[in-house]
Order: structure tokens, then C-alpha cells, then sequence
């Protein structure tokens, strides 16, 4: 009878709260996987030509190649499409990857394929990456997704404990050096804490792996085919948000990007700033930002590319030109891979620092969904960050 009771007073109590809900309009559908990035189709480093894709000194052995218009995914997508037409090794695997993943990555490679060399695994994280570590070491080329940087700590043992060290362990008698697990990473609008984490500095933790993060459809193609050939195991963290936001003409066919080498995207002398992936857009505005306050004011900014292994060279020969340097990332500040770069520029640049150097990142919260706008390092931050050091 009581549990009647409650059942009915819960029942009037719904009914009464009803009306205190018309006002709030109804969206008209869910936001995309991917999210929204405003400002990076008007980026200066989109290229939106072909004379402009193939401008690259990086590609200059492709200098007559034919260009496509593509997003990041289509230009992943390809990047594997090519992986998989040069290397009757290779393979590619995931959650999902055989009707083409959440985010389309794999679209059409099952299909031109077949379900021996594209297919999908069971829902584990540790078993997949496990079964593609087994796959490398027995001479195949595995490309494993993981559906999202998030969900990749399940697998953290199978890539830290085993991945990274059984070349070492074994005296180079084996390897699974031709193992590449490809990740979607960083913030979307409206991931909350389980879809928008960063966990770069984790694995940048771990001799014995690469890591790397591509900011656009050339970087992404030329850096995943550069993974996949690499004889280490490599880790590629692919920004989500970018996977539709970010276009522009890439080069049609095989090529390949350098891992461990920084790329210098606006050169400056008066301060260096420093970030990957996503958040090279913010920190773009942000400079803008700055520099519109202070004519003649010019800032550098370095993408870098690899977190594991770092260019600490072109850092350093940046910084000891400007004398000032900024990093910021999307991942909590505390062990944050900013603290890394920070530590290794002031045993390097000591002399030369004009400034304390900032770090403009994320707070050391779990990732918020509905404060998301205040945990990223946004615009109006790093733009703060930078003249924090300046006015110093």
C-alpha cells in the first residue's frame, strides 16, 4: 500500500512539474560526432590549393602529384586505402571498422578489401590491441583503431608493458614494430568526460612507442602512412573534431611525413607558442588576437607534431631566438606533456628566457560536458598567456 502511495504522489508530482518545461525549446537534433570548430576552413594553414599543398618542402619528392579536396577522415581513410593496395600485410581492425567506424574513417575498405584484411573485433580494448601486437610480431602490418582515445586504457598495459618493450625484452630478436593503433582524441563540444580526453603525455611516458598528432588532411595522411611504416609501434591520436572541420587539397597517392620533427607554422621574434593537434586553431586566433594589440608584435608557432619522440631542437633553436615561449594543451596542466617541454627549454634556454615560461591548458578536473567552454585552453586564455609573458 505505501509503494502505492509513493507511486502516485511521484505520478501528481510529474504531472505538476510538467508545465515548468514548455518554455525550454527543444533542439532540432543531436550536434555530429565531430563536433564543430569555427575558424578552421579560414585558417592560413589550410591549404586550399594545390600549389599551396605542394609548396611543402616536406613534399618535395611528390612536387607533380595530382591534389584532391578532402576532410581528415577522408584523407585517413586514404592514407590506410594506400597502406593496404602497398603491403599485402597489412590489416585493419577495430570496433565497427567493417561498415566504416563512428566517425567514416574506414568506409569502403572492407568492401575493396575483403573481411580477411578489414574487420572488426569484439568490444575490448586489451584484446585488440593484444591481438594486433600478436599480429606484428608474426610479421603483419596491424592498424588497429580504438573507437575512442578514451577507451584506450583498458589496452594501457597490452601498450605499455608489452607493445613498447617486447623488442627490448627479447635482445631485437622480436618485434612488433609494425604495430599502429589509431585513436580519435581531444575535445568536441559536447563529449563530456569519457568522449574528449587527451592522454598523450601517458604514453609519452613509455620508451619503446611513438606518438603523434596531425592538425590537418595532409598532416594526417602523410603522418599515419609514415606510423604504419615506422618499425616502432606507433600511436596515432586523431583530433575528433577535425575529421569533417578541417579541409583542404591533399596529394592524391603515396607519401610520407617525417615523426619526431616540429614544423614551424608562422615564424616570429618575439615570442615562441606551442601546441598539436586542435588547438593549433585556438592558439592561431589567439596570436592574431595579440598581435592585432600590438602592432609589430610577431609570434612564433610551432606545431609539434610528435609528442613521443619531440623535436626539443627546434623548440630550443625557436626559443633562444625569441626568448619567450607559451605551450598549450587540451590535457590537464598537472603532468600535463606542457610540464616536459617546459622543463626540457629552461635546462636548454635558461640564459636566454625573457620570462617565466606559461603553460595554457586544461584544468585538473575530470573533462566537464557542460563547462567544457571554460575547462579548454580557449582564445581568450592563451591570448592571456601570451601577454602574460610579454608583460613580464
Amino acid at each position: 500500500m505505501l509503494g502505492f502511495r509513493i507511486q502516485a504522489g511521484l505520478r501528481r508530482s510529474a504531472l505538476a512539474l510538467k508545465p515548468l518545461c514548455r518554455g525550454y525549446a527543444k533542439p532540432a537534433g543531436p550536434p555530429p560526432a565531430e563536433g564543430f570548430m569555427p575558424g578552421v576552413a579560414n585558417s592560413r594553414f589550410m591549404k586550399h590549393t594545390k600549389e599551396q599543398a605542394l609548396a611543402n618542402p616536406e613534399l618535395k619528392d611528390i612536387q607533380n602529384a595530382d591534389t584532391k579536396k578532402m576532410n581528415l577522415f577522408q584523407a585517413v581513410n586514404e592514407a590506410m586505402d594506400v597502406a593496404l593496395a602497398s603491403d599485402e600485410t597489412a590489416v585493419v581492425f577495430g570496433e565497427d571498422v567493417a561498415f566504416g567506424g563512428v566517425f567514416r574513417c574506414t568506409m569502403g575498405l572492407q568492401e575493396k578489401y575483403g573481411g580477411d584484411r578489414v574487420f572488426n573485433t569484439p568490444l575490448t580494448e586489451q584484446g585488440l590491441v593484444g591481438f594486433g601486437i600478436g599480429m606484428a610480431a608474426v610479421g603483419h602490418t596491424a592498424i588497429a583503431e580504438v573507437q575512442f582515445a578514451d577507451y584506450v586504457f583498458p589496452a594501457f598495459d597490452q601498450l605499455v608493458n608489452e607493445a613498447a618493450k617486447y623488442r627490448y625484452r627479447s635482445g631485437n630478436e622480436f618485434d612488433c614494430g609494425g604495430l599502429t593503433v589509431r585513436m580519435p582524441c581531444m575535445a568536441v563540444g559536447h563529449g563530456g568526460h569519457y568522449h574528449s580526453q587527451s592522454p598523450e603525455a601517458y604514453f609519452a611516458h613509455t620508451p619503446g612507442l611513438k606518438v603523434v598528432i596531425p592538425r590537418s588532411p595532409i598532416q594526417a595522411k602523410g603522418l599515419l602512412l609514415a606510423a604504419v611504416r615506422d618499425k616502432n609501434p606507433v600511436i596515432v591520436m586523431e583530433p575528433k573534431i577535425l575529421y569533417r572541420a578541417a579541409v583542404e587539397q591533399v596529394p592524391v597517392g603515396d607519401y610520407t611525413l617525417p615523426l619526431g620533427k616540429a614544423e614551424i607554422l608562422k615564424e616570429g621574434k618575439d615570442m615562441t607558442v606551442v601546441g598539436w593537434g586542435s588547438q593549433l586553431y585556438v592558439l592561431e586566433h589567439a596570436i592574431a588576437m595579440v598581435e592585432k594589440d600590438i602592432p609589430g608584435l610577431q609570434i612564433e608557432l610551432i606545431d609539434l607534431r610528435s609528442i613521443l619522440p619531440w623535436d626539443v631542437e627546434a623548440v630550443a633553436k625557436s626559443v633562444n631566438k625569441t626568448g619567450r615561449l607559451m605551450i598549450a594543451h587540451e590535457a590537464p596542466v598537472t603532468g600535463g606533456f606542457g610540464a616536459e617541454i617546459a622543463a626540457a627549454i629552461q635546462e636548454r634556454c635558461f640564459l636566454r628566457l625573457e620570462a617565466p615560461i606559461q603553460r595554457v591548458c586544461g584544468w585538473d578536473t575530470p573533462f566537464p560536458l557542460v563547462f567544457e567552454k571554460f575547462y579548454v585552453p580557449s582564445a581568450i586564455r592563451c591570448a592571456e598567456g601570451i601577454k602574460k609573458a610579454l608583460n613580464y
